[in-house]
């Protein structure tokens, strides 16, 4: 028996990185996983990882920004697989950005309409049909930034700080239907787009900074996920569960 046993669960931003590793380790513990992502390619071969470890998974094509989209997207999953139980808001950019003066107006826009808006109308759209299954489990990807002010990056922490109180009133309000919701707040992780874009002195940094002396893997942030989802962590609502290695327990 796994942990999600006859549930559905939508992640979005699965085609690649922390996203895909928990639609795998999801599709292991029973569920039936929607991969949600921008790109075709990637996401088929997170479905086909699914699908090749005898999994059910399928690809829906969404701009998570667009309310358009996430109604259609809720819809097409609801269709295929009769229900929704649980959603890992996972999509978003990090742009860079500058200081708060350099900043444009069309990058914050744009963060804040992918990274906040996004979670917003995934939640919008899947409480109704988690409310007409009896309740499910909600995880908004925050970060570190969420709850840390880090320069340089004005409108990615803000659009994840925004994630944290919008995921604590969602938690308020659909505690009555059986919804619990949380967030988590991961530090650096070896995703591929950490590791291609960042260059090495600033891994190295983040490395020597965390107390547990690296960054974290994508599998260990996907198992904090699964625990928030799953029926293990039912007492806890409204939380943000930093997961960072304990970088940001350190004294500057």
């Amino acid at each position: 028996m796994g942990r999600l046993d006859n549930k559905v669960a939508v992640i979005t931003g699965a085609g690649s990185g922390m996203g895909r590793v928990e639609a795998i380790l999801f599709a292991q513990e029973g569920a039936r996983v929607a991969v949600v992502d921008l790109l075709p390619d990637k996401s088929e071969e997170t479905v086909k990882m699914v699908r090749d470890k005898g999994g059910d998974a399928i690809f829906v094509k969404t701009d998570m920004s667009r309310s358009v989209d996430v109604k259609s997207m809720v819809a097409a999953v609801v269709q295929e697989y009769g229900k929704l139980d649980i959603l890992v808001n996972g999509a978003a950019i990090a742009p860079n950005e500058g200081s708060t003066v350099e900043l444009t107006e069309e990058t914050f826009d744009k963060t804040i309409a992918i990274n906040l808006k996004g979670v917003w109308l995934g939640m919008k759209y899947a409480i109704p049909e988690m409310i007409k299954s009896g309740g499910g489990a909600i995880v908004n990807f925050a970060s570190i930034s969420g709850v840390r002010a880090l320069p340089t990056i004005p409108s990615y922490c803000a659009s994840k700080g925004g994630v944290v109180s919008l995921s604590m009133v969602a938690a308020l309000e659909n505690a009555a239907h059986n919804i619990r919701v949380n967030c988590v707040a991961p530090g650096p992780i070896s995703t591929r787009m950490v590791l291609d874009q960042w260059p090495d002195e600033q891994i190295q940094h983040f490395s020597n900074v965390t107390a547990l002396g690296r960054l974290g893997k994508p599998e260990e942030i996907a198992r904090v996920v699964m625990f928030l989802v799953s029926d293990d962590s039912y007492w806890i609502t409204g939380q943000t569960i930093v997961a960072d290695g304990g970088l940001t327990v350190r004294i500057p």
